[in-house]
């Protein structure tokens, strides 16, 4: 076990590895996620609603029904309709009616979404370029693969 967990949790005992194991995961994660949080709170965005506007930059011009949404998000969003809204009141995503099925309704991501999502881009690649500095080319290969293998069958 390295030192950097014991510190950072002013802990020096651990009943396995397997807790090492989770609480280091758990502790970078929670690191990674304050790195995006401040970032993208610069933009007046969270990162669930930055997933939501990736997601559908992805498809555009086409877009995804709320369902559709949800399955690809990073974090499920019992809010997502409303976070949608929220989205559609400050012209980022913009919502019709599916021609296929009247019931449903297609979220597409706007210019102004685009733009922004544009606009985001320095943050986001401010987040990447730390994990480049810290993580040789492998240990991101592994750190993927490990993290893949833990929740791929689940």
């Amino acid at each position: 076990m390295g030192t950097a967990l014991a510190k950072r949790l002013v802990q020096s005992r651990f009943e396995s590895p397997v807790q090492v194991a989770i609480l280091n995961l758990l502790v970078a994660a929670s690191y990674l996620q304050e790195q995006n949080e401040r970032l993208l709170a610069e933009h007046n965005l969270s990162p669930a609603q930055y997933n939501v506007l990736r997601i559908l930059k992805g498809v555009h011009p086409e877009g995804h029904p709320r369902c559709e949404i949800a399955r690809r998000m990073i974090e499920r969003a019992p809010d997502l309709t409303r976070m949608i809204d929220g989205l559609e009141r400050r012209g980022l995503v913009e919502r019709a009616r599916s021609d296929h099925d009247r019931r449903h309704s297609i979220t597409r991501i706007t210019r102004r979404g685009l733009d922004l999502i544009q606009r985001t881009a320095p943050a986001t690649a401010a987040i990447h370029g730390l994990l480049a500095r810290r993580l040789t080319r492998g240990d991101l290969a592994e750190l993927s693969r490990l993290c893949e293998k833990l929740y791929a069958s689940a």
